[in-house]
């Protein structure tokens, strides 16, 4: 089973993009973030055509994500919940017996902001929700631009990132929550050559000079760790014309099991 997720920024000027990566990389299940639509504005009708099934959650101009599959998701949830939430951030669903959460964590702008602070509560309400779910669902992935360089290496220049949004101490506190949980960055599972990353500036030729950070991640459950066959980061569509500043991450797993 092929999973993956990317964040699209807009989905309305990028769906072209989409289906053509749809149709070369052929993934079982792929979340997108930063859709920047309406529910009522979103192509399901085009993805269905290209033999797509969607869920979606959706608000004007911002955020927005998706969860798109071959077969259709089960059991949708919208948004964390319990947490009082007007930003569209988090759809799950189970596939094929896999229960894939998709999230675009916050950005949280800089460390001391109220942004900040609406992260640091966001992330503690995702992590025990995410602590109910693994009960419920012990063969479970957490896939989204997580908006957190978990290590060093997986920033460009930690010198200058130290201490910045993305790269803060309480960011990867965060992360290490999560994986405290019982949650593997497939990523890292598999020896990967250096200097790989997810996100790259529109400015300052960031993408060719390949100044970025590993922001994206998919997580797995212990229960699928030994399923994970490999990680990767696709960079071709950062290629494209008018891309993403985002790649898309992809993982392959030996599911469902025999």
């Amino acid at each position: 089973m092929k999973l993956a997720t990317w964040n699209i920024n807009s989905l309305g000027v990028r769906l072209p993009q989409l289906l053509d990566w749809l149709a070369g990389a052929q993934p079982d299940a792929l979340v997108l973030q930063e859709t920047k639509l309406t529910d009522d504005k979103f192509p399901a009708d085009a993805l269905r055509e290209a033999g797509w099934q969607a869920v979606f959650h959706g608000q004007r101009t911002y955020n927005g994500v998706a969860l798109l599959s071959r077969t259709g998701a089960q059991d949708v949830v919208r948004n964390i919940p319990g947490f009082d939430d007007e930003q569209a951030r988090v759809i799950a669903g189970t596939v094929a017996g896999l229960r894939i959460v998709g999230g675009y964590f916050p950005n949280g702008q800089a460390p001391g902001s109220d942004k900040f602070a609406y992260k640091m509560r966001w992330l503690d309400a995702l992590r025990e929700w995410l602590r109910g779910e693994l009960q419920r669902h012990p063969a479970l992935v957490l896939m989204g631009d997580y908006n957190i360089a978990p290590e060093d290496r997986d920033v460009c220049d930690p010198v200058a990132w130290a201490g910045q949004i993305h790269c803060t101490d309480e960011e990867r506190t965060h992360f290490k929550a999560l994986q405290g949980l019982g949650l593997v960055d497939a990523f890292r599972l598999f020896e990967q050559p250096p200097k790989v990353y997810s996100w790259w500036d529109y400015r300052m030729l960031a993408f060719r000079r390949n100044q970025g950070l590993r922001i994206d991640h998919i997580l797995v459950s212990d229960a699928l760790k030994g399923a994970v066959k490999g990680c990767s980061v696709d960079r071709a569509p950062r290629k494209n014309e008018r891309p993403s500043d985002h790649a898309p991450v992809i993982a392959e797993l030996d599911w469902p099991p025999a």
